[in-house]
């Protein structure tokens, strides 16, 4: 059997161009199922999710809006990541990434203190590692007006092309002051119809926010702060449904990270906002979330092991061994994964 937290993706298996441009819909991809009372694996496409669905189950959808967070120069690509807790409006964290072609690779170059001369005239000052790929840099302007002037959205090279910022915004996404690094890619599939069925059918849905880093992560790296707000409606229709035994399913590893943050010591969820540093983890387990609908994560990465405390070892090996074997494709343009408790 695959082990789920250490596997090989075939480089066939990566998504290379959103399911549009291989003619498909948006919410055309393919959903693997996967239920941990039985240990059923079942195979699906993402239209038939409101029939997978119960009345009464309540789906927790990120709003973040995805930034043009990538600014192109002649050899570097700079990602700006998030902002620095309590460092204004142009202190944040950044990726540097040396240019190789079409595609990027982690750039180990900059030294504190160097400057970078970015387009129309800003600079972006190194100013110290904050882990081995990520520095705290400050931007000459304000960051976000200036990535709406000047960034393109952050894109790596199992993706073959550029696509336009609309690509990686999802149905919920609102236009907030900030918003995310990279596109909370678990709700990609939604189209408005869907909504509409799944509204029909007597699923609820209710948003939180959470704006993500870039997939640093990825890389075995810890999660850092990112910011987040789970609103007081939220809440409170969290703990409705759950008091009737309805069933909380989080859109996205994001909604867990908020969700279980903002999680009481007695299992209630309460209105919270601000950064989190919390990380998912099986010994930590989750007291928020029943359910999980997300994309297929790379081998090794920090979500596997939020999976695992949502499903169990066994559930998710079987699922990955069941997406590998039937050709699923990852990453933010690929098939989806529905976790459920029953």
């Amino acid at each position: 059997m695959v082990d789920a937290l250490d596997f090989v993706l075939p480089a066939e298996l990566e998504a290379h161009e959103p399911p549009e441009a291989r003619g498909r819909a948006r919410d055309g991809v393919r959903l693997l199922v996967g239920r941990k009372a039985t240990g059923e694996v079942s195979h699906h496409g993402f239209r038939d999710l409101p029939e997978l669905l119960l009345p009464g189950d309540l789906l927790v959808v990120n709003t973040s809006s995805t930034l043009p967070a990538a600014v192109r120069l002649d050899r570097i690509s700079v990602h700006f990541s998030t902002p620095v807790p309590d460092g204004g409006d142009r202190l944040w964290l950044v990726e540097l990434r040396r240019r190789a072609g079409k595609a990027t690779l982690p750039y180990q170059g900059g030294r504190p203190g160097e400057w970078i001369p970015l387009p129309e005239g800003a600079t972006l000052t190194l100013v110290g590692r904050r882990t081995g790929r990520l520095w705290e840099a400050r931007l000459s302007t304000e960051v976000v007006p200036y990535l709406r002037r000047h960034g393109v959205p952050i894109r790596y090279g199992y993706v073959r092309r550029d696509w336009p910022a609309a690509a990686y915004q999802t149905a919920f996404a609102y236009d907030r002051e900030t918003g995310s690094a990279e596109m909370p890619s678990a709700a990609r599939p939604f189209t408005p119809e869907l909504v509409t069925r799944l509204v029909a059918r007597g699923v609820l849905v209710a948003p939180i926010t959470l704006h993500t880093g870039v997939a640093s992560p990825e890389a075995h790296e810890p999660p850092y702060a990112e910011r987040y707000e789970v609103p007081a409606p939220t809440a409170a229709l969290v703990g409705h449904v759950r008091g009737r035994g309805g069933r909380v399913v989080a859109v996205g590893t994001t909604a867990v990270r908020a969700l279980e943050t903002a999680v009481d010591a007695g299992g209630t969820v309460r209105a919270s906002a601000g950064w989190t540093e919390h990380v998912v983890t099986p010994e930590r387990g989750v007291r928020a979330v029943d359910g999980l609908l997300t994309g297929l994560h790379e081998p090794k990465s920090s979500h596997l092991m939020m999976l695992t405390a949502i499903a169990g070892r066994d559930l998710l090996a079987a699922t990955y061994e069941a997406a590998l074997a039937e050709g699923y494709l990852w990453h933010e343009f690929g098939d989806a994964n529905l976790l459920l408790p029953e």
